[in-house]
């Protein structure tokens, strides 16, 4: 899942986005509105941690922008205001959760794993499809009940697929929601992770679509 971080205090950025990067998100990093505006008009993004006293653009701005523009992509606040009229104002602004400084990391990680889920409309913290179930909070995955051993990357392909059962992702969307700015690729990643997938979990789980990318199937109703 690829976040975008927009926050201007060097020290707390660098601790939020080594932080989520470690839980398993791909992350931009803006520091000040103007980069985000920008970052947002040009790349696919699954959520944004947006802090408000940003320097050039504020915060409130970038999201006023954003909504204007019919960008429904979940936003956080993450702002040392925590008067319950800077609260109301930004979920009235259209922001869709709002995280007052100083906070956990571990409960922005949560936060951001259950906007991801209400944008999928599922209330399950687990993805279930057949014979496999992956717990993004424990970021462990299960075949028949017996746990399976995945990378980092490989979790993250099968997270992707999983939560767009149905739908074929072409390789370069694949690593739109891998990689962040300035993460080397590699030419044949992809290939590399769904192949280990198939290996891992079945020959079947994983479709190729060929010419076009990969999809999971609709699990049976």
């Amino acid at each position: 899942m690829r976040i975008l971080l927009v926050e201007d205090d060097r020290l707390l950025g660098d601790g939020i986005r080594a932080g989520l990067m470690q839980a398993g998100f791909a992350v931009d990093w803006a520091q000040d509105g103007r980069e985000g505006e920008l970052a947002l008009a040009g790349e696919p993004y699954d959520a944004v941690v947006l802090d408000l006293g940003l320097p050039k653009l504020s915060g409130m701005e970038v999201l006023k922008g954003l909504r204007a523009a019919r960008n429904a992509v979940p936003v956080l606040i993450l702002t040392a205001r925590d008067a319950v009229p800077d609260r109301i104002a930004g979920l009235d602004a259209g922001a869709d959760d709002y995280l007052v400084k100083p906070f956990d990391l571990g409960e922005l990680q949560a936060r951001l794993r259950a906007l991801l889920r209400r944008g999928k409309s599922e209330g399950d913290p687990l993805l279930r499809h057949g014979a496999l179930t992956l717990d993004p909070a424990a970021r462990s995955v299960s075949w028949s009940g017996q746990p399976v051993e995945l990378s980092a990357r490989e979790f993250a392909v099968l997270q992707v697929l999983l939560l767009n059962a149905g739908r074929v992702l072409s390789k370069a969307q694949l690593e739109e929601k891998l990689y962040g700015w300035g993460e080397e690729i590699e030419s044949n990643a992809v290939e590399v992770f769904v192949h280990h997938l198939r290996r891992k979990l079945s020959p079947e789980l994983i479709r190729t679509v060929r010419g076009v990318g990969y999809m999971i199937p609709q699990a049976a109703e």
